[in-house]
């Protein structure tokens, strides 16, 4: 398998599991009153599996940003973006133009 796809699913991996762990306290905190509406509805579990689900998407996507930009090499490309070289504004030539 290749190295990059190893690296997603253990970042996925990751993710979903704070998303476990940050949906419980979310719910054994009582947030808002999450856990008193999940527990107190007969169709809380539905809240609770879309909390899971997003909350994993989320954190598995930072988990895998933050793992691709560490993998940046530090050699002797460019720093600071492509920088373009500009040529000064001929503004008497504009100016010269106006008074005519």
């Amino acid at each position: 398998m290749p190295r990059l796809v190893r690296l997603y699913i253990w970042s996925v991996a990751i993710g979903f599991a704070m998303s476990g762990g940050f949906t419980a306290l979310l719910m054994w905190l009582n947030v808002a009153g999450i856990g008193g509406l999940v527990l107190g509805s007969n169709v809380g579990w539905i809240a609770v599996a879309m909390l899971f689900v997003f909350f994993g998407i989320l954190f598995s996507g930072v988990q895998f940003a933050i793992r691709i930009m560490m993998m940046a090499e530090s050699g002797d490309g460019p720093r600071g973006g492509l920088r373009q070289h500009l040529h000064p504004l001929r503004l008497r030539a504009a100016a010269a133009a106006r008074r005519r």
